[in-house]
C-alpha cells in the first residue's frame, strides 16, 4: 500500500504566499512524475503544475513566475510554492504522485486527500 498526505494549505491575503507538500510512504520503488491539480467550486480540477522523474517542470500559464514545484526524491514528497497569490487561486489543492510499487513493480498514480488554499482579496 501507499499512502500520501498533503500539507501547507490554508488562508492568506492577497499577495501572500503558501507552499504546500505532499510525501508519500508505503511500498515505493520508485517515483516518476509528480503533480499538482486544483478544483474551485463550479469549475473542472486543473493541473498547476507538474515535475518529471527528470527535473523538468510544466506550470499552467495561470500561475507561471508564480508559482515553484520542485521534488525531494529522498523523501518521497513533492512540493509546491505559490507566490504572489491572487484570489483567483482559491481552491482546493490535490497531489499525485506516479509510483512504481516494489510489490507488484507496476505503475500507479495516487492523489493526495487535497489542502484548501484560500487567498482573500
Amino acid at each position: 500500500q501507499v499512502q500520501l498526505v498533503e500539507s501547507g494549505g490554508g488562508l492568506v491575503q492577497a499577495g501572500g504566499s503558501l507552499r504546500l507538500s505532499c510525501a508519500a510512504s508505503g511500498s515505493i520503488f520508485s517515483i516518476n512524475d509528480m503533480g499538482w491539480y486544483r478544483q474551485a467550486p463550479g469549475k473542472q480540477r486543473e493541473l498547476v503544475a507538474n515535475i518529471t522523474g527528470g527535473d523538468s517542470a510544466n506550470y499552467a500559464d495561470s500561475v507561471k513566475g508564480r508559482f515553484t514545484i520542485s521534488r525531494d526524491n529522498a523523501k518521497n514528497a513533492v512540493y509546491l510554492q505559490m507566490n504572489s497569490l491572487k484570489p483567483e487561486d482559491t481552491a482546493v489543492y490535490y497531489c499525485y504522485l506516479t509510483i512504481v510499487r516494489v510489490d507488484t513493480g507496476r505503475v500507479y498514480r495516487y492523489w493526495g486527500q487535497g489542502t484548501q488554499v484560500t487567498v482573500s482579496s
